[in-house]
């Protein structure tokens, strides 16, 4: 079946997009408490993940330096797993992990694939 075939591309861009804005909503909420509060106070852990977060999810978003950015953001979310819901339980839909997990193998997949269609770095690697 070729349905949307020929909008791969175009799909891969968007989830790359709002994958990005998506995480970088929870550094914005963390660092700032927008658009609500966030729950917990702030340790030198938390303000780290909030800057890959906030920085990271921009870097994704926009399609720059999106390999290392992806990359680094997988791995937190890797790490926020096990740190924040791993400890409650293995299976993500009773630990309340689901969201974190998916994270961390969507930017993975965007690390090993790249930018893609609509991207800095797409357009600085064409002139």
């Amino acid at each position: 079946m070729k349905f949307l075939d020929g909008y791969k591309e175009h799909t891969y861009a968007l989830l790359r997009i709002v994958a990005g804005l998506l995480f970088m909503a929870h550094g914005v909420q963390k660092l700032f408490n927008f658009p609500a509060a966030f729950d917990y106070p702030l340790n030198p852990v938390l303000y780290a993940a909030a800057a890959i977060e906030l920085i990271g999810g921009a870097a994704i978003a926009l399609g720059l330096f999106t390999r290392p950015a992806a990359f680094i953001a997988s791995g937190m979310s890797a790490a926020a797993y096990w740190m924040a819901h791993g400890s409650s339980g293995l299976y993500p839909i009773t630990n309340g992990g689901e969201i974190v997990a998916l994270y961390c193998f969507i930017f993975l997949f965007i690390a090993a694939r790249g930018a893609g269609m609509w991207s800095v770095d797409g357009k600085m690697s064409e002139g």
